[in-house]
This record gives C-alpha cells, structure tokens and sequence, in this order.
C-alpha cells in the first residue's frame, strides 16, 4: 500500500484510481476485504460439516457494507437479520417486481434473495453485473435460469428439506377433509345452509394412498398416512427405499389403478409437465381423489375439471397452478387462467395459494438455512447446497496463517485449464487446493500464502485474462488486508 500522503494513478479493470482510494477500488474491482474488524467468528458448523476450532477465522469479501442484497416476496425475519448481522447492505421487499423494475433494481445487487414468483430468466441475469449468488427462499429452482446462471458465474441455492413437514401436513389434512367433503359442508354453513349427510363421506382408514415422487415431502407423507392406518404405495423413476410398510410399484400406471388417493410430489422438468392427463385420469378408480402440491403444469387442469363433472374423479385439492399472481389479490378468474372460473364451479375441491409451505416454521427454518448458506459463499466461497455449481469446500484459515489469500476461480470446463491456472499461481505457495466439476462448469478453491496487494492485483489480472474464465473472486482476512 502506498505511504500516507502519496498519489499515484493506478489503473484497475481499465479504469484510473488515485491510491489515496485504492482500499476501496481494489475492494470493489478484485472483491478483497478492507473491512477493519479486530475478530473473527468461525463459519456455522451446519455449514462447515465440521467441528472448528476457536483459531479459525472468517474469510470476508468486500467491505462488508459495500455487499448489497435485495430481499423479494417477503423473506422471513430470520434470514433477514442473519444477513443483517453480517453487514451487509439489506433491502427487504414484500412482493416480486415486474420483470422491467427488477431489471433496474438489481443492476448493482451481489445477492438476490427470492420466493417462488419472482422469475430470473436470462435477460435479467444479464443485467445483474455484479451478481455472485443468489438464494431461493424455497424449495424449488426451476423460476431460475440456472444454466445461464453457473455460466455467469452466479451460485444457487435453496432449501430442499426445510418445509417438507409443513408439505406433508397440508396433503394429510386435505386427504381428511376430500373424503368427509368438508369443504362444501363449510361453504353451505357459511350461507346458512344445514345439510347433513353421510353419503359417499368415507374414512381414510384402509384406503390406498398412491404417493408420485417419493423425496423428502414423499416419505414424510408416507409415515404420517400409514400412522393414521393407510395402505401407502409410491412411484420414482429411481429405486427408493420404503418408509415403514408402504411398497414401491414398477409404473405409475400400477399407482393410478390401486390407489384411492393420488398425491404428486415431483419437481417441474420436461419429463413431468402434462404428467397427469386425460389418459391418467381415465386410469383412476371411480371416486379416486387427486392431490397436486408439486408443480403446476403437472396436472393439466381443463382434464381434472372434466374428469369430476363426470364423476370419474370424486375431489381434488390444488395448491398450485400453471400461471400465479405475483402479489395477493383478487386474480384467480379467467384473465390468469382461461379455466381458473370453472374450476372454482366444481364441488368438493379445494383450491389453495401455493401455501403448501407456508407455515412460521418452514419459512423460520428456510430463512436460517439459505441466509446461512449465502453468507457461507460470499464470505468463504463455499458451495455446500448449491443447486448449478459443483460442492467445493475447503477447511477454514486459521491465526496461524498469516498473509493467506483465497482465490475463487469459476472457468468453463475445458482441457488444459488448470495447467494455465497452475502456471499463474506458480510463483506462490499453494498451501491447499480443490477443484471439481459439473457439466461444462468447473469451480476453483485455492489457498496461497506470503502474498502482498500487488501481487493479488496481477493474480486476479493473469486469471481474468484466461479465455475460459467466467468469475474470478479473492478473499482475504481483514486484518491482512490491513497489514499488506
């Protein structure tokens, strides 16, 4: 660094910049720390996947006000002050933002968090210049465009488990209220109609529930139906291990044919959309019912409202649809969905808000699991639970590693390129290194010692020079940053 009182114009990513604010350029330019704090927290042990010591200390990134995050669709409490303890810049909204305003509004974010209605498809993404992580406050992914994402350079995550409880929760209270129609027993009560019957209200003791998609909600769901005395068969493309006495069949034809009630529980992919259609209806029971809390282009819905006007199917409840609001309001009719005012005509169905995991607990734990992930990436660079990048992780500095710097290097997974990232790191001393790959991404973790800022400044200059390069991060311990 130079001495106090002395200016030198220095040019960083093409840009001049006096030294007297070369703390800050270099910050924003090379993403080093300069943040001047005197103590270190070690990274959370669920994090970490394992015990730290009392020596380790926290890498950090910029200055940790120069972080900006943008939190949308009303984050919960707990993954806002988990950011907010870091200090960072956090912005917190309630709702999503039109596609033209996110635009506008993320131009100089570094971490978005989201929900399920933002979309970031790759006109926004190419946008987001400064961008390096974003966090999806749920638990599914396909809102983003992760491969246009991991090609910028940009880590994913989500929280796969967090709200599988809540899940499963909601389907078995659905299953309970489709087979007494207690829907349509609460609406004629609201307009004071007394109507008490008995027939074709059924208990679901001894009934057959056919579970589509056996992950985390799948198996949840499974202990808690045959705790209440039902028979549970399920259906994956991959070979599952049975949770208590439940069975897994060979086809979903053999899952439409025996069960009483089908509940799907799969994510959105080319091989799911339409899943559920005229020709899978027609294979159900008589009376069967249909639950869908997955995705919602699973079920093609003007198929479900014929197959119950008809009586093939007996109920259904839905919690999620083709095409959502992005805000709450009074938009569930024809203009979203040309079916949505049908759909809403038929007789014992419930019809939900995509509120399968939204309980105070799942979105506590979720807030918890994904803040700490993300702060876990821009502090430390590592990668445990992204959803487009390869899971690189390295063991923690520590006080007696003095001069230590971290170089996060995400290139294009070609041959030859860590021979080119060998050589520019060469002339130093690498005292640990991991790399690994997915698909034609590759990520980079590289710890080197006895390095001064000059020395960082031609590093982070030879790997962004590299024609495989898609981000180049450093980070340091911000008493080094202070002392080099």
């Amino acid at each position: 660094m130079g001495e106090p009182g002395h200016s030198q114009s220095i040019k960083i990513n093409g840009k001049s910049h006096d030294d007297s604010n070369l703390s800050r350029s270099v910050s924003n330019s090379l993403r080093l720390s300069t943040s001047p704090l005197d103590t270190f927290q070690s990274p959370p042990l669920s994090l970490t996947r394992k015990q730290t010591t009392t020596h380790d200390k926290q890498l950090k990134p910029f200055r940790e006000e120069d972080i900006k995050i943008l939190l949308l669709e009303n984050v919960n409490q707990t993954g806002k002050d988990i950011l907010n303890e870091q200090g960072y810049q956090v912005e917190a909204l309630k709702t999503s933002l039109p596609e033209d305003q996110l635009i506008e509004k993320i131009r100089d974010v570094h971490v978005l968090g989201i929900r399920s209605k933002t979309q970031l498809n790759s006109r926004v993404l190419g946008a987001a210049k400064n961008l390096i992580a974003i966090g999806c406050f749920c638990i599914g992914t396909n809102q983003v465009d992760l491969q246009y994402a991991a090609q910028r350079g940009i880590a994913v995550f989500n929280s796969p488990f967090s709200n599988s409880r809540s899940v499963a929760e909601l389907i078995i209270g659905e299953i309970i209220s489709l087979s007494r129609q207690l829907g349509d027993r609460s609406n004629e009560m609201h307009r004071g109609t007394w109507n008490k019957v008995s027939a074709k209200c059924w208990e679901i003791r001894g009934k057959t529930l056919g579970i589509i998609g056996y992950g985390h909600i799948g198996n949840q769901l499974s202990v808690l139906a045959e705790s209440m005395g039902m028979k549970v068969i399920y259906y994956d493309v991959v070979n599952l291990m049975a949770m208590g006495t439940s069975t897994q069949v060979p086809t979903l034809d053999a899952l439409l044919k025996d069960a009483d009630f089908v509940t799907c529980h799969v994510p959105e992919l080319p091989e799911t959309r339409g899943m559920i259609g005229k020709e899978q209806l027609k294979q159900m029971k008589d009376g069967s019912y249909l639950l869908n809390a997955s995705r919602g282009h699973v079920v093609d819905i003007p198929a479900l409202i014929d197959a119950m006007r008809s009586g093939k199917i007996a109920g259904a409840a839905l919690d999620v649809y083709p095409s959502e609001p992005g805000g709450n309001g009074d938009y569930f009719n024809n203009n979203l969905n040309k079916w949505a005012e049908d759909l809403r005509s038929l007789k014992n169905i419930i019809l939900t808000p995509h509120i399968g995991g939204s309980t105070e607990e799942a979105q506590s734990a979720i807030g918890i699991e994904v803040a700490e992930a993300l702060a876990n990436y821009v502090n430390s660079g590592v990668t445990l639970g992204s959803v487009n990048m390869p899971e690189v992780n390295l063991r923690s500095l520590t006080m007696d590693e003095p001069n230590h710097v971290r170089v996060i290097y995400i290139h294009q997974n070609v041959p030859g390129v860590l021979r080119k990232v060998n050589e520019v790191l060469g002339g130093h001393n690498v005292d640990k290194q991991m790399s690994d790959s997915r698909g034609d991404m590759a990520y980079l973790m590289a710890d080197i010692s006895n390095v001064n800022q000059n020395e960082i400044k031609d590093l982070f200059h030879q790997l962004e020079s590299l024609s495989c390069t898609l981000r180049t991060r450093f980070l340091q311990s911000a008493r080094q940053a202070l002392s080099s």
